[in-house]
């Protein structure tokens, strides 16, 4: 025991939690730094907007496929070293980025980022639980949700006062961010493995299902997941062009700000959610998104700032309570054995969600504008959230009659 009453045990504990936590957050972080670095690869390059919304939708290709490949890894070979490949991938990202010098460059970043962020997002997210030492067990889910939210959302903020206010713009903070990765890795190395690996490692891809019985429940939480990851999906990949194009204000890290708060509210709205009565959180949410993407919707049609990121910081918070109770409400429904298979279909179609209306509208701008475009995003994600919330109540409506 140490003079201070602590364990070395405790200690060692308590620094191998901080350590997996951190190395979560850095990870996150690294995944949304080209957010406010995108007009400078437009004008670097020569990218139209449909050519940016591409290379930020290369992102999800990697996400899903590290979830579906990797995603029950962990369970077999441990939580360490999925936990350093997930690091070693978000390194090569880094790599890839400071060396880019054209359009394939820029997706093989992307996509290796993806990769990093598919594996932690599953792995991570226990590894900090079953780390946390025992006075901290009730706080550990928040940890995990804070340090993987609040590390997207310190990404763009990190990069645009980099890229504002310092040398090298388009290559700073993929430096700066290899040395937290390093800082990162010491952080994983003193954790203590979590998972015994069995006589037989068997490595199998996660396969994607819904079973008949969790359907009712399924379809409203994941139509209101897909609402608030599109409304994600557009503050990393188009914040820039709305904010310098459509509202007038081109400084990078004020975009950075922007892009960084809905992910901060979405932090908060996840920690809130819980002390809501349990019937009324998923809809509440929806009612938040739509409140919120109607407000951003407006904020591009008047071209106002302070309108916009209102907007922002009310559809973040809604994204955060629908987001967690939707994927709680999903878990609890579920079998036991087919909770994994579940919930990397809730996932799968969440990052699908990042990426797919974004190019859409990389290729709508194109056609009617960037302004109308924008203003027409904000009403599908409220249409989108109104449908969730009919099927919510067509859900209780079937089960009373029951």
């Amino acid at each position: 025991m140490s003079p201070t009453g602590i364990s070395s045990s405790d200690s060692t504990t308590r620094l191998g939690f901080a350590g997996v936590a951190f190395a979560f957050l850095v990870t996150m972080l690294g995944t949304t730094l080209p957010t406010p670095l995108y007009p400078g690869y437009q004008s670097a390059f020569g990218f139209s907007q449909l050519v940016i919304t591409v290379i930020f939708a290369a992102y999800a290709v990697g996400v899903i496929a590290a979830l579906l490949i990797t995603g029950r890894w962990s369970d077999q070979l441990g939580r360490r070293p999925l936990l350093f490949a997930g690091l070693a991938a978000a390194a090569l990202s880094d790599v890839v980025f400071l060396a880019a010098d054209g359009l394939s460059t820029l997706l093989a970043g992307r996509v290796l980022s993806g990769i990093s962020a598919g594996i932690f997002t599953g792995t991570a997210t226990v590894a900090v639980v079953e780390s946390a030492p025992e006075a901290w067990k009730r706080a550990a889910t928040f940890v995990a949700t804070a340090a993987n939210m609040g590390g997207l959302g310190l990404g763009p903020v990190v990069a645009g006062a980099l890229g504002e206010y310092a040398a090298w713009p388009l290559h700073l903070a993929y430096a700066v961010h290899l040395g937290l990765l390093a800082i990162a890795v010491l952080g994983v190395a003193v954790a203590t493995e979590t998972v015994t690996r069995p006589p037989r490692v068997r490595l199998r891809i996660q396969r994607l299902k819904v079973p008949a019985e969790v359907r009712g429940v399924f379809v409203p939480a994941v139509i209101a997941g897909f609402a608030g990851f599109a409304v994600l999906g557009f503050f990393t990949a188009t914040a820039p062009a709305f904010m310098s194009q459509v509202l007038g204000h081109s400084n990078l890290l004020a975009i950075g700000l922007v892009a960084g708060c809905v992910f901060f509210a979405s932090t908060l709205g996840q920690l809130v959610q819980g002390r809501l009565p349990e019937a009324h959180r998923l809809p509440l949410g929806c009612a938040v998104v739509i409140v919120g993407a109607l407000t951003v919707g407006t904020g591009l049609a008047l071209a106002t700032l302070w309108v916009f990121l209102l907007g922002a910081l009310i559809v973040g918070l809604g994204q955060g309570v629908a987001f967690r109770a939707g994927l709680g409400a999903v878990a609890a429904a579920c079998p036991l054995n087919q909770r994994g298979a579940v919930t990397s279909t809730f996932f799968v179609i969440a990052y699908v969600a990042i990426s797919i209306p974004v190019v859409g509208i990389g290729l709508v701008a194109r056609l009617v504008g960037l302004q109308a475009t924008g203003v027409g995003f904000a009403i599908g994600v409220a249409a989108l959230a109104g449908a969730a919330l009919v099927s919510l109540q067509r859900q209780r409506a079937a089960t009373v009659v029951r």
